[in-house]
Parts: C-alpha cells; structure tokens; sequence
C-alpha cells in the first residue's frame, strides 16, 4: 500500500506540475499541444504501473481508445481505456480475472485516474463497432499502452477489414449534422462549447476520423502530402486547433472539473489567463471609444477561430467525399455557367483554382450566380478552397472598383436568395472584406442579456425576417407585416437598412447615428438613388424608436401619437420602420418576442397612420366610437337597454381612451352583474379573468375600493404565482373605486385553463381582502447572466408635458420579487400608479410607469423615493 501511496503522490506533483504550465498566462499556443501529449505520456507510464500490480498475464492488452487514443489528454477529461481480452476468455466465468481486472479500475480510481473502461475480447469489439457508430470511432483511435501486441494488431487489422469508408462518411457527417442542430447551427452562441458546437475541436477531428478511415492520412501533414488539403491549410488548421486546445484546457483548469463551455461566469477568468484586460473608459468620458471587456476580446479571438474552422472543415469533408466517390461509376459531369463557372452535382464549381486570383471581379460574381442559377446549392470544395486561398485579394483597391460595387448592388436587389447569398458571404469572410465596416462586428459579442446572437449574426437573422415578410409560404407567421410587404415595391430598400442597423455596435457613441452615417457612405458608393438612400438612412437612425414608444409610451394619449407621426413624416417611411422593428425585434431572441409587444407595434402603427392619413386625434369622437363598438357587442349578450350607464357614469375620458371597445365591453358585462352586490356591500372586491384576446397569457380585471397599496398587493400575488405582467392599466372611477386590468403571463398555460382561472379570481381577491401591511418582498435568485453582466440600475423620474402626472422610468436586473419591490416603495410614500407597462429583455427591465401623488412635488419626498427604488433595484442587479 505505501508504494500506490507513493504513486499516488509522485502522479499528483507530475500532473500539477503540467497543470502550471498549462496554465500560465499569456496568450501563446506554443507547446500546447505537447503539454497535453505529456499528460497522457504520465497517464500512460501511471496506468503501466498499475497493470504490472494487478498480475494481468502476457495474452492480455491494455488500450488507450477515444480521445486518450489521440495521445493527448486534457486536464479533467476521462481516461478511455480497453482492457482487451483473448478471444473466448468470459470474464464472468473465471473469478480471479474478474478480481483483476476490479482490482486494476479500482485503483485507477484510488490513485486520481477518472477512468472510462471496458472489457472486451476482439470478437466483441468488432460486434460492437458493426452496431454502434460511436464504438467504432473510438476503437479508429485505438493505441496500445501495454501488454499483448499481437492481440492489438489483430485487433487493429479487423477493424481495418470491417470498415466501410464510405458508410462511415455518412455515418459521421450525419452526426455532425444532428450536433450542430443541437447548437443551433453557428459557431457564435453567447456561450459556445469549445469541443461539440459548430467550429469546435469536434470538427476537426471528424476530418481525421474519415481521412483515416478512407485510409487519406493520420495527422494534418499526411493530409497535405496527399493533397487533401493545402500546406497553408494546414498551418491555419494547426494554429486554430492549437488555440481551441488551449481555450479547452484553461477552462478545464480554471473550472477545476471537465467543462467545455465558454460559460459567462468562466470568459473572464480564461480571458484574464491570456493576458486580455478590460479597456475602461477614462473617468467622465461620455460615449466612450475602444471600451471593450477581457472576455469580448477573448470571445472575438475564438469565434474568429471557430469561423476558420468552421470553413476549412466544409472543405475538407468535401474533398474527402469527391475522393470516396471518384472510384463509383456515373462520376457526375461538369455543366458551363460561364466561362469562369461551372455547376457539378448542385454545387458552384470554378474554371481553374487561381479564378479569383486573376480575376478578382469574380470573387462577387460567385454569390451572384449562386443567387440566382436554379439547381445550385452550395459552392464546391475546390471554390471554396479557391475563395480561401483568395483572402488577401479582397483589399481597399476591391471595395472601391466600379465593377465589384454594380455586383453587389445586383446582389442586394435581386428578389430572391439575399438571405442565402448574404448567409454565405459571411460564412466565407467575403461579406466582412467587402463590407469593411461589417468586418468590425463579426464575432462581437452584446452584453444587453437579451441578445442570444453576435452582432453580426443577429444582423443576418434580422435580414431573414425582412425576407420572409415578402415570401408566400411564411405569410401565417406575421400576417400583417405580410399584408403590408405585400405592397411594398422595392424590398431591397429594408435589406440594406437590415445590414446597417446594427453595424456600429461597440464602437462607442450612439450606433443608430453612427450606422445611418455608415449607410450613407454605402448609398453614394453603390449609386443608390436620393429619396431611397434618404429613407435607408431614416430607418438605421430611427430603428429603436418604434419599439421603445410602443412599449414605454402611453398610446392613448394623442400626442404622443401626434409627435410620432411627425418625426416619421408620411405614411411609407412609416410602414418601412414597423417591417423593420418586428424583424429586429424577433432577430434578438426567441424569448423577447411576444403577442404584447405585437400588439402594441401594431396599434401604434394604425394610430400613426391615421394621423399621417389626415385624420387628426379627436379623443371625443375615438371615445364614441369604442362606445358604440362596446354596445354592439354587449347587444349579442342580451344586456338590458342602458343596464351599462350604472358603470359608464362613474369613468372619465381617460378611461375610454386607454381602453379597447373589446376590454370596456367585457368590463362592463362583468361588472354590471356585480355593481348591486357592491352598492349593499362597499369593501366588496372584484376579481375576474379570462385568455388574453391577444392570445397570450390571462387578462385580469380588478375592482375594488381604492387604496394606496393595492397596485402593490396585486404585484405580489402576481409575483408569488410566478406570473409575469406585461401591462398594467390603473383606474380610478368618480365612485373612489379602483378599476384596474392586468396582461400576465404564466408559467404553463393548462390545457383546461378554466380551473386556473378560478384559481386567480378567489386566491387574488383573497390578498386584496386580507389588508395589514405589506409583506417583504422575496429575494428572488439572479441568473448566471446577470451575475456575469450585471446591470447599473437607473430610476429616473420627471413631470409629463403637461405636468400633471410623473413618469418614472427604471432599468435593472430582472429577478423574482422586482415589480412588487417597486409597487411597494411607492404604496410606502402614498404615490398611485395610473400606467405600468413592463418590458422585459432577456435579463433585464426596462419598466416605465405613470404616477401621481402629492409627495411627489416636495423636492425633499422625491429624493427619498429615488433613493429607495435605487436601493430595490440595486438588490435585483445583486450590486
């Protein structure tokens, strides 16, 4: 025992010893490569040891397989290792092998080894790899570290045998297919998997699992002696991999256990360890330049490598598969585009691997024809590789030739395939050398937690939802931006206003101005006309304001709308910037976008439009209007001639104008049947709900006696449900009695909903009912986002236009607990809420309310009131 003590130890100061060197900051890759070779060389001589105690007899082998068979190994990977037994040997059969081999596991594990194991005869290894894909990749990788040699070369030659190269291929990219859906098909998730997401080590081991299969070659050089890829292929592939190896090995250190993602709470710390620092602004430098965290410029530098790979694996496994099929017959023929292009089997083919070199006017011409020739679907291996190999002609003098500047222009304005085209110019890293200023956000990362996507990979999405505006088939998805693309003539327009919106980002400064600056450029080079290049500009400068009105602004009030229809100015600018907004909104993440916030875009868009149409805000004749809508409504309930006028007599205008025909006759039906109860019993609370008509969530409707607190009562039962509200609309009626309607979304919306709706009305008018003070509020747990990217939490509070009411706007952290944290500061100090529209992005809120109160106008109150909601949101920001 003091000698596997004494191992035990010795392995221990090795590996720590390696783990150092691997772990020193600094951003060289320089011998990562032999630091983790070293590693499995310890693995190895350690394991020798242990299979020399355990007594195994000469016909016995052990064997390295998966990763480990790679001779590398990473800090906390799994040691894979076969214990290869004679064959017809049954371990179950023969007690004292049975000892052994637990022996020898278990002390694999006593000594520090996470160990992998299986025990098999060659036979079984076979039968395994016949039925297991998985198996058989990593019995390829197989290495013999001790013991029968001439049972693991047996073994070796009837994998050899088995192997079909061509089933394999197939087997293999499949998979690969399966695994990048897993992660979502781009290497630019937020928080990447080094080693499974697109552009991560798996990609470029799949190319040596076919290679060597196919029998092409075992390393990157062999592969360039055989001519599958190219000597400068196989540096860029060494210096990627290199660099993903040691991404992998730092987290893995850092982490203290096997973790292959680029989490948030790790891109700091594995920044730090290559040396990257935080480029901070300089102090009461507004709008700063350069301002860039340490994990941006770690995540930049890795998703340029992830983006490398991600082309030369494409590359690779196509060349791989012309290899594996050029020996069938019905070799598939060459059809002429032109000639400099050819189509083979559906994919792009160049004339000759220089095409690009001596004739750079062809580089945009290849996104051009693969636009616009039915059959094509991809570029082939070999123009792929030419497009590679043609980087450094993309230079100033290519961006300002006349001729590559018309092709683009063409690209652009094309009907049909701007998604693919421009999807593809980026995969390649043409779409960034041409558009210079797009260069600068491929890979850049946005810390506002409610984007899952790098800037420019957002940019394309936003771009494919433009498209899809204008496609039949997608029309059921949003039929009305469909309706109006349907009378949009030149779509192109929004394309490019799609390109540029977001092309400032992180350069410091408003990116809206910036991007409209940029796009102006980009009109006067590419001969756009004025009124187009004016409307382009508009829409980049303009594209966050629809959405922050809609979600921020009281839309019943009639200036609002008014001074909105005047900043847009006609009714096309109008209609461009909601197709874009909808598009932008949706291109952030697929959690952001709601029916709500739809809702809202589309009201402020017909608001709008009748203003711009002539038809200025009369809120007596809108009031009549939604007046008689209701009564028409109500009528197909059988409500009693003027049973309304008990209700409708104690709201003011207000009320009508924030609320929809829909909602007053729906209130008015509920409430009609209860007033009489009210009348003989005051403090009689009402609490009725149903599905949104908005199809999301509940509506609620509250009625109740007024009381100072009672906004805040209601956010904490929503808040204890786990409810979230999107909308709050507050009302007081002449009687004293509070009038209130809330959209929330829940949880799980059952299928048999009628008992979850039950359950609101009793359990809610419960708390309304229950009066004594206001309970805590619960501190709700922050997510590892927030943790990582905290938020400064704001409050600002001013006097509406006219004065009368306040606005208060605050932004922080999203957690449980949040609203009713704010409703109950403001219960505390006496203030009504009259609006609350709640805006969630991801992780943060940005929510905007309409109050009053007398504490309001004592300088010396609103202080305090500032002071504690900073102090409640600073709990959410974890501050």
């Amino acid at each position: 025992m003091d000698d596997l003590a004494a191992l035990r130890q010795r392995y221990r100061d090795e590996k720590a010893a390696l783990f150092a060197e691997l772990g020193k900051s600094g951003a060289s890759t320089r011998g990562v490569r032999q630091a983790l070779a070293r590693l499995a060389r310890l693995t190895d001589q350690t394991l020798r040891t242990l299979w020399q105690r355990a007594g195994f007899g000469p016909r016995y082998a052990l064997l390295a397989v998966g990763g480990f068979g790679r001779g590398e190994l990473f800090p906390h990977s799994d040691v894979d290792v076969l214990v290869l037994l004679p064959d017809g040997c049954v371990p179950d059969a023969d007690a004292e092998l049975k000892a052994r081999i637990e022996g020898f596991i278990g002390a694999c594990w006593d000594l520090g080894l996470e160990i992998g194991s299986s025990v098999r005869t060659a036979d079984d290894c076979v039968a395994e790899a016949g039925k297991d894909v998985t198996v058989q990749t990593s019995l390829l990788e197989c290495r013999l570290i001790t013991g029968h040699r001439a049972g693991f070369n047996t073994l070796v030659r009837r994998l050899g045998e088995a192997m079909d190269p061509k089933a394999f291929f197939v087997a293999k990219t499949l998979e690969m297919r399966q695994r990048h859906h897993k992660f979502e098909n781009t290497p630019y998730s937020l928080e990447p998997n080094c080693k499974e997401s697109p552009g991560g080590l798996r990609d470029l081991q799949i190319i040596l699992w076919v290679a060597k299969a196919a029998g092409l070659g075992r390393s990157w050089d062999e592969l360039a002696r055989t001519g599958l890829a190219t000597p400068l292929e196989a540096r860029q592939i060494k210096a990627n991999e290199a660099l993903l190896s040691l991404i992998r090995a730092r987290l893995h250190l850092i982490a203290k256990r096997r973790e292959d993602r680029l989490v948030f709470d790790l891109q700091t710390a594995v920044a730090e360890s290559f040396g990257f620092k935080a480029q901070l602004p300089a102090p009461g430098e507004t709008n700063p330049r350069g301002t860039r965290r340490a994990s941006e410029a770690l995540m930049k530098r890795y998703y340029w490598a992830a983006k490398a790979v991600t082309q030369l694996n494409q590359i690779l496994l196509l060349n791989i598969e012309e290899r594996l099929a050029s020996g069938e017959p019905g070799v598939q023929r060459l059809r002429p585009i032109n000639e400099r292009f050819f189509e083979k089997g559906g994919m792009l083919e160049v004339a000759h691997d220089n095409l690009y070199i001596q004739q750079p006017h062809a580089i945009l011409e290849t996104f051009h024809i693969y636009q616009t020739t039915v059959g094509v679907k991809g570029l082939s291996a070999r123009t792929l590789r030419a497009l590679y190999n043609a980087r450094h002609v993309m230079n100033g003098r290519f961006r300002s030739d006349p001729v590559n500047r018309e092709t683009f222009r063409r690209i652009i304005m094309e009907p049909q395939g701007i998604t693919h085209a421009m999807r593809l110019m980026n995969q390649t890293s043409v779409l960034g050398r041409y558009l210079w200023v797009f260069r600068n956000i491929v890979g850049q990362m946005q810390h506002d937690l409610f984007h899952v996507y790098t800037v420019d990979q957002h940019i394309l999405m936003v771009l494919r939802n433009v498209r899809r505006f204008f496609i039949a088939e997608h029309s059921h998805e949003y039929p009305f931006c469909s309706q109006l693309a349907a009378g949009w003539d030149k779509p192109w327009i929004l394309y490019v206003a799609a390109l540029f919106h977001d092309i400032a980002k992180g350069r410091g400064g408003d990116h809206s101005e910036l991007g409209a600056h940029d796009v102006r450029s980009f009109c006067r080079q590419h001969g756009i006309d004025r009124e187009d290049a004016k409307l382009i500009a508009f829409l980049v400068a303009e594209h966050l304001t629809m959405s922050r009105l809609a979600q921020k602004a009281d839309l019943s009030d009639p200036d609002v709308i008014a001074d909105f229809a005047r900043r847009v100015g006609n009714e096309r600018h109008l209609t461009a910037l909601y197709l874009l907004t909808v598009a932008d909104i949706r291109g952030t993440s697929p959690k952001v976008w709601n029916a709500w916030k739809g809702k809202l875009l589309e009201d402020l868009y017909r608001y709008t439009l009748r203003v711009l149409g002539g038809r200025a805000p009369d809120p007596g004749a809108v009031i009549e209007g939604r007046k008689r809508e209701a009564l028409q409504m109500l009528a197909l309930h059988a409500l009693p001639h003027n049973a309304h006028k008990a209700l409708w007599d104690t709201l003011d205008v207000s009320y009508f104008m924030r609320h929809q025909a829909d909602e007053i006759a729906w209130h008015t039906r509920v409430l009609t049947r209860e007033l009489a109860k009210a009348e003989r019993d005051p403090q009689r609370c009402i609490v009725r709900a149903r599905l949104s008509p908005e199809g999301e969530g509940l509506q609620v409707l509250v009625y109740a006696p007024d009381q100072n607190d009672l906004f805040a009562r209601i956010c904490g039962y929503f808040d204890m449900s786990q409810f979230s509200i999107l909308d709050a609309r507050v009302h007081t009626t002449l009687t004293g009695h509070a009038l209130d309607t809330f959209q929330v979304v829940v949880p799980e919306l059952a299928e048999h909903y009628r008992e979850l709706v039950a359950m609101v009305e009793n359990r809610l008018a419960q708390v309304i009912d229950a009066r004594g003070p206001l309970p805590p509020p619960t501190k709700g747990r922050l997510s590892r986002r927030v943790k990582s990217f905290p938020i400064t939490p704001r409050v600002d509070l001013r006097p509406d236009e006219k004065a009368q009411r306040w606005l208060l706007s605050v932004s922080a952290s999203d957690r449980a607990g949040l609203l009713y944290g704010i409703s109950r500061v403001l219960a505390r100090h006496g203030v009504s809420v009259q609006l609350a529209k709640i805006t969630t992005l991801g992780e943060r809120v940005e929510d905007t309310f309409l109050i009053s109160g007398a504490p309001l106008q004592v300088n010396k109150r609103q202080i305090e009131i500032e002071t504690e909601l900073l102090e409640t949101l600073e709990g959410a920001s974890g501050a």
